[in-house]
């Protein structure tokens, strides 16, 4: 299969990379550049880093699928795609606060274990507003002393925003959020009305 890459900005927050193949995404990747620098520079709850995150994306070319990828290897419904513009359109409204659904976007999980992928399922349905602890997503994973584990995979994360690991947090206050720190992950945590 072949990698379409289509890259992407949004003011105050930084620059985008999306890879699509075979109507899935492959990834999402975003680097919270120094647009966001600025945006943050006045906020009580500190700067990000202009270091690009860059560790998700997929080759040109990835071996060929199967045909029934889509319903095993994804999130996908039967005759569901992912439109690159249409989901560069989705992750920009987010960002800008707008009340968006990014859960339905299909992505590709056939790479993943399938401890990584009950755990990216779990997280894609918290819905907007709300927040689980690290132990809370292993327990709806099906894995409720894996806590540490799930973490893992919040922080290998390769779907940014698409599967919102920002909705995860500390049993004792915000945690991380990467080298992207706790400011941008309150920010996140904001456009959705949670105050932490």
């Amino acid at each position: 299969m072949r990698a379409e890459r289509r890259a992407y900005t949004v003011d105050g927050w930084g620059e985008g990379e999306l890879w699509f193949g075979e109507g899935l995404v492959l990834a999402n990747d975003f680097s919270f550049s120094a647009l966001a620098d600025s945006a943050l520079a006045g906020s009580a709850h500190g700067t990000a880093p202009t270091t690009p995150r860059g560790a998700h994306r997929p080759p040109e070319v990835t071996v060929a699928s199967n045909s029934g990828r889509m319903g095993n290897g994804s999130v996908a419904k039967a005759g569901t795609h992912a439109d690159p513009d249409d989901v560069v359109a989705l992750v920009r409204a987010f960002l800008t606060g707008d009340r968006v659904e990014l859960s339905d976007v299909p992505l590709d999980l056939e790479p993943l274990s399938d401890f990584q992928r009950a755990v990216t399922i779990a997280l894609r349905g918290v819905p907007r507003g709300e927040v689980v602890t690290y132990g809370e997503l292993a327990a709806l994973a099906g894995r409720p002393r894996a806590q540490r584990a799930a973490g893992s995979v919040c922080a290998q994360n390769p779907f940014m925003f698409l599967v919102p690991c920002h909705r995860v947090v500390a049993a004792n206050g915000i945690g991380s959020y990467g080298s992207a720190g706790a400011g941008v992950k309150r920010r996140l945590l904001g456009l959705e009305g949670v105050d932490l």
